[in-house]
């Protein structure tokens, strides 16, 4: 049994700890599928909303930002916020959040909102037992910070650590204005993870996947093949240099170091993004990978679903900084593919030091280790869909997850 779990076991375990655990919270997630209204961001965020539902506390969505929100619709990014609103209204009628949400347009003046008024939300900031800084991309304004209890859960670890030793002010002055600090990293501040931490606590933390939203009784169809959905074009925008090396926050690099890896593993690989380049295009083709568009999928979360549903299996690398500072880093949408039964490959960033590798969850440094993944699944499928599932409930369920953050941070 993974020590996460036990750790989360034994506080169930002690009378204080279910007794503290009964107590109905009040918790606020803040995050950006809102401004950012796109499948990924979406379920991301929701797992923790229905997540922290289901262990029976009072759930409120806000979204409190100075960021132009963008339309994938129109492909815009403006100041007018009526489709971000339509959207977390969706959501909030579909995931049962209903008038527990809000945007609020920090950048226009008098501060407009919708779901609830500013009023109500600077109310919220004063009585939540918690905030969760979602991806930690919430920037800090008088009204939140009445509050002493927020706390950080960072989902791209390795920049904010290299920050920190690198003596970025601005860095070191934001995090400590939260009450705790989690990482997706689970081997930040031990041996394997490489940058100093200068005092600061970092508590691992895992990607919460409220699991039965993906369960689906259907087998993949013979033609089904293994898919991933990723960004293409990300680079740059949290490439980090550290000790004269140049860290990329980007799959491109990796996709293209494994770019022979269906021909290796004598299958076809498909891969929705948005690659422009006409030349990269082919070179993908020609080595057995067929790529199609992300858009439609994009906008429509339920369809983002199906095609994770629809899939064989996922294929998959890790962005560069995750990889070479072994940061024991595993992907949200993975476990969405693992939720389904759907078994997955991906690349090895430490995250076997804690669980997988064994049995629906297969990791590689090599073209060579690839085409054994392929093969192991390709000969037990069944086997391997039904270990998915169970690496899924076992290590990523959100119920699990959020309790122990909770209690982590003491509320």
């Amino acid at each position: 049994m993974p020590n996460f779990l036990r750790s989360t076991l034994g506080i169930r375990r002690s009378a204080f700890g279910v007794l503290l655990l009964m107590k109905r919270k009040r918790i606020v997630v803040m995050g950006f599928m809102g401004s950012m209204p796109i499948a990924g961001v979406i379920w991301q965020h929701i797992h923790y909303v229905v997540g922290m539902r289901r262990l029976g506390h009072d759930v409120f969505f806000i979204e409190d930002s100075a960021r132009l929100p963008y339309n994938p619709e129109t492909f815009e990014v403006t100041d007018e916020f009526d489709y971000a609103a339509k959207v977390l209204a969706r959501l909030a009628r579909e995931f049962d959040f209903k008038n527990r949400w809000a945007y609020c347009a920090r950048y226009l003046p008098g501060t407009p909102t919708a779901g609830m008024s500013l009023k109500k939300i600077r109310q919220l900031y004063r009585d939540a037992d918690a905030i969760l800084n979602v991806c930690g991309t919430q920037e800090f304004n008088d009204d939140l910070l009445v509050s002493d209890r927020i706390l950080y859960i960072e989902s791209d670890p390795g920049v904010e650590q290299i920050k920190i030793d690198k003596g970025v002010k601005s860095t070191v002055e934001y995090l400590r204005r939260h009450r705790a600090l989690f990482t997706f990293g689970e081997n930040i501040g031990t041996k394997d993870f490489p940058v100093p931490l200068h005092g600061f606590k970092w508590l691992p933390t895992r990607q919460p996947v409220v699991t039965d939203l993906w369960k689906t009784a259907r087998s993949p169809s013979r033609a089904a093949v293994f898919t991933t959905v990723a960004n293409w074009s990300t680079s740059g925008l949290k490439d980090i240099t550290w000790r004269g090396k140049k860290y990329l926050w980007s799959k491109s690099r990796e996709f293209l170091r494994f770019i022979s890896a269906p021909k290796e593993a004598g299958e076809t690989f498909e891969m929705a993004t948005n690659i422009d380049d006409t030349k990269t295009r082919r070179k993908f083709e020609q080595n057995g990978w067929r790529l199609t568009s992300p858009l439609q999928m994009s906008v429509d979360y339920w369809l983002y679903r199906d095609y994770i549903q629809r899939s064989k299996g996922e294929f998959t690398v890790a962005k560069d900084q995750y990889v070479r500072l072994d940061t024991g880093w595993f992907s949200d949408r993975s476990g969405c593919y693992l939720a389904a039964g759907r078994p997955v490959i991906t690349q090895e960033t430490g995250f076997t030091k804690n669980y997988g590798g064994k049995k629906g969850l297969l990791s590689f440094r090599t073209l060579e280790e690839v085409a054994d993944a392929v093969k192991r699944i390709n000969a037990d499928y069944a086997k391997h869909s039904r270990a998915a599932r169970d690496v899924a409930r076992e290590v990523f369920e959100a119920e699990s997850v959020l309790e122990l953050v909770l209690n982590r941070a003491g509320i």
